[in-house]
């Protein structure tokens, strides 16, 4: 194991550089790792930088493997794709002083994680005779505690292409520019200079409205040569990941609220981890508290943890399923989780002038180990109707070549008025148990909250229920019942929507979470 993760620490920077080393590169990414593939050894740690970075040896051996592709395919170039790593070794300290303010001000989806690393990589494979192999297999990872995908993904396509040309050099160039940014505040508008290149982003703020297009801030600076403007630091082309299953778009989110377990069998780790990410994001401006994976490989530590069956710790409704999403791309996976309820194996995403194929709902028992057919693979049936409307606009929008971002926008502010249709009954019923701010005095004991009934809450659903804010037809009833069961079990959205319909102490944080929406 040691030689396999065999990045040598090496001395820090000068302190004189800076009164604290790092700090500002601290408050973007945790560190920069290099994956090489070595022939006795296979994927091997080269560099860690800044080099006082410590990774443990556990999360040294997931980086190794969770950077390189898992599957079988041969393909040659370079591949971007993300994932997500549980942290061990117990929390630790970091150059970076600001996290708690940030993470006040920031939307409950963009707040920095404490327990887990995202892992941002970027995976080149040419052919080279110089190498025994006969290949070069090399990945530049960017690992952060921010979800900012988007952000991240760009930036290593300016320097990745450079570091792989010139290696170290350009490697420790790039952190010290870095290092110059100011850090991010939620609601300002930041210029990031890289490579002779500025970044232009603004970074969300909690007090945004929720669906609306991002304020333009820009600096009225003179920069030359003019900036690459993002438009988001996360969010993805939704309608692309979800073209092949966009008549099941009800689906899915029904079985993200209710956090059902889910394998996303796909072909490659881009396809794999860009699907996962775009359904967490389904619940925006709630923020998915399950665990998921956007690419998950046999060699993760926690393997045994969602494939065993007698996995106690991690039952939900008294199964043996893990309560999260994974996104896989080895054929090996279905027959390992064929326990699992909900698998859904898509294809490559491809955007052309015809809406691709839909994928077809099939029972789990018909899919095998060696089928490539894509498909939802499930005996879930939904509680409300698909929007046949919704479907019609984003044709007609495909027929007139509208921009994708465009059919982003629509299909994002469709699933945005869902989930805010299932919560605003909820947080009425919820301030309706609050104590009146006339009963808050400094000269008495706090007032108690009223406790949750959910058949007084199913009443209020009669006349003031989602029918108020929604179209969409359907079993709302059933849906709630649903996620109360669900939340009857270990918390799926911890300290959100769910968790008033159980007993649950975290009763006054959830409804603090829902009345910001």
């Amino acid at each position: 194991m040691d030689a396999l993760c065999r990045a040598e620490p090496r001395p820090r920077r000068p302190a004189a550089a800076s009164p604290l080393p790092w700090a500002r590169f601290s408050a973007w990414l945790d560190c920069v790792c290099v994956v090489t593939f070595d022939l006795e050894l296979g994927q091997a740690m080269e560099l860690v930088y800044p080099y006082d970075f410590r990774l443990t040896e556990k999360e040294k051996t997931s980086i190794c493997y969770l950077s390189f592709p898992d599957s079988y395919s041969g393909g040659l170039g370079d591949t971007q794709f993300s994932f997500r790593l549980r942290q061990s070794g117990g929390q630790r300290t970091t150059h970076y002083e600001d996290d708690g303010e940030y993470n006040r001000e920031a939307p409950l989806t963009l707040q920095r994680e404490s327990a887990h690393y995202f892992g941002y990589v970027y995976f080149r494979q040419v052919k080279d005779s110089s190498m025994k192999r006969g290949y070069f297999q090399k990945s530049l990872v960017l690992v952060s505690r921010l979800p900012y995908v988007n952000l991240f993904q760009s930036l290593l396509q300016l320097i990745a292409p450079e570091y792989f040309d010139k290696l170290e050099p350009c490697l420790e160039a790039v952190c010290n520019e870095i290092d110059q940014w100011l850090p991010p505040v939620p609601g300002q508008t930041l210029n990031l200079p890289v490579m002779g290149v500025v970044i232009q982003v603004r970074i969300p703020s909690r007090v945004d409205k929720p669906g609306s297009s991002p304020v333009k801030q820009f600096n009225q600076e003179n920069l030359l040569p003019a900036p690459l403007v993002l438009p988001s630091v996360h969010e993805l082309d939704l309608f692309r990941c979800f073209q092949p299953v966009l008549i099941h778009i009800q689906m899915l989110w029904e079985l993200m609220l209710l956090g059902e377990p889910i394998v996303v069998m796909a072909p490659s780790p881009t396809v794999s981890s860009e699907m996962v990410l775009a359904l967490t994001s389904c619940l925006a401006p709630l923020k998915y508290c399950c665990d998921y994976r956007p690419y998950f490989t046999i060699h993760d530590s926690e393997f045994k943890e969602y494939t065993t069956r007698t996995q106690a710790p991690f039952l939900l409704f008294s199964l043996s399923r893990p309560n999260i999403v994974v996104g896989v791309t080895n054929p090996f996976f279905i027959k390992t989780l064929q326990h699992w309820p909900h698998i859904l194996r898509v294809g490559e995403l491809r955007m052309s002038g015809d809406l691709p194929k839909q994928v077809k709902v099939k029972k789990l028992n018909k899919l095998k180990t060696l089928d490539t057919k894509p498909g939802i693979y499930t005996s879930y049936k939904t509680f409300l109707h698909k929007d046949k409307t919704l479907i019609k606009r984003l044709l007609k929008g495909i027929q007139r070549k509208r921009p994708s971002e465009v059919q982003s926008a629509l299909l994002r502010r469709h699933l945005l008025e869902l989930t805010q249709s299932f919560i605003i009954p909820l947080e009425h019923y919820i301030a309706s148990l609050m104590p009146l701010q006339r009963a808050i005095t400094p000269w008495k004991n706090p007032p108690q909250i009223r406790p949750f009934r959910q058949e007084d809450f199913m009443k209020t659903l009669e006349h003031a229920g989602p029918q108020l804010t929604c179209v969409l037809k359907g079993d709302w009833l059933g849906l709630y019942r649903k996620g109360n069961r669900c939340a009857m079990e270990p918390p799926h959205f911890s300290g959100s929507f769910s968790v008033p319909f159980s007993t649950s102490p975290r009763f006054l944080q959830a409804f603090l979470q829902v009345s910001q929406l």
